[in-house]
């Protein structure tokens, strides 16, 4: 069965009546399991005080819950960040006697228009979110996947571990696969989902990799383990970009944004923006403070620190 990933937008800690606790840094994971229907939740523990955990939980998931208590600034910079990010499945859970009316001039023109309103219920919750797993069709890539890293750490008698999801195609064990953005390899020496064996992982899958032949001290978030020739490594990018609604200023030459893709969150100046008329769709030039590893047309999100209470620029489609 596919693996189901759900990134929990609202208070933190609301998952652990969803799931089991996992691994725990900036994001919290949560796992779900029944037979072999599994969904993990994600939640970004240190936003607001941070965007990228934000980024993160979003940039991992197939699906957004989204846990309303008051509607505020901070609620406006989630629904951006899910809109950016394409994230056109999810559901919302109003509480404190808000309604569905309230939120509507909010989600309206948003991927939020077409979330499914819930009830406040963790067992209802879960029964529905593993018949989604279960509804899930089961990738049949057979092409080289990649796989995102989010952690990473030694264990004693095993050696280098990797957490990461398969972001697309089909990884096995033993397969040698490069380390991107660097010229490194590492041989899978295991593959585990959801602590159990497995001798492959496809689209999806949240996995835990052995690997060999490299050591932590060499690995980062957001490297991505590949065989695929056709995943690139640029350090400099010219791509059309697409600014929210209520971004209102242009970009600038000499901006100092953050480019999210997949688990890597990285700054990027802008050289150069031209348009023809509308400033909120630019072609921009950026310039990376490290090589962004993707595969080509894939979506990223453009994101400004000093912009006060919306710090999400937008969305652009790389080369």
């Amino acid at each position: 069965m596919a693996n189901l990933n759900v990134a929990v937008i609202g208070p933190n800690d609301y998952a652990k009546d969803l799931g089991k606790k996992g691994t725990v840094s900036d994001i919290t994971l949560y796992d779900l399991k029944q037979g072999a229907d599994t969904v993990t939740f994600i939640e970004p523990t240190k936003y607001p005080d941070r965007l990228a955990p934000l980024f993160y939980a979003v940039s991992m998931a197939d699906r957004a819950l989204v846990v309303v208590d008051a509607i505020n600034a901070q609620l406006g910079e989630c629904m951006v960040m899910l809109h950016s990010a394409g994230i056109e499945k999810g559901y919302i859970v109003l509480r404190n006697y808000l309604t569905p009316e309230q939120l509507a001039p909010l989600v309206k023109g948003t991927v939020l228009a077409s979330y499914r309103y819930l009830e406040d219920d963790a067992t209802a919750l879960r029964e529905l979110l593993l018949d989604e797993a279960r509804s899930m069709p089961v990738s049949e890539e057979d092409g080289p996947g990649a796989v995102p890293i989010d952690h990473f750490f030694n264990v004693k008698g095993v050696g280098t571990v990797v957490l990461g999801y398969v972001a697309n195609g089909r990884i096995e064990k033993h397969d040698e696969l490069k380390v991107l953005p660097t010229n490194r390899t590492a041989l899978v020496r295991s593959i585990q989902k959801h602590d159990d064996d497995h001798p492959d992982a496809v689209t999806g899958d949240r996995v835990g990799l052995a690997l060999k032949n490299i050591d932590v001290e060499q690995l980062d978030r957001g490297f991505v383990l590949t065989a695929d020739e056709k995943i690139k490594s640029d350090a400099s990018i010219t791509a059309q970009a697409e600014l929210v609604s209520y971004w209102k200023a242009p970009l600038k030459e000499g901006m100092v944004l953050h480019l999210g893709h997949w688990m890597q969150f990285l700054g990027a100046r802008v050289e150069a923006v031209k348009d023809a008329g509308d400033f909120r769709r630019p072609t921009v030039t950026l310039a990376l403070d490290k090589p962004v590893v993707h595969p080509a047309g894939s979506r990223a999100v453009l994101m400004y620190l000093e912009g006060g209470k919306l710090r999400v620029v937008g969305s652009l489609q790389l080369p």
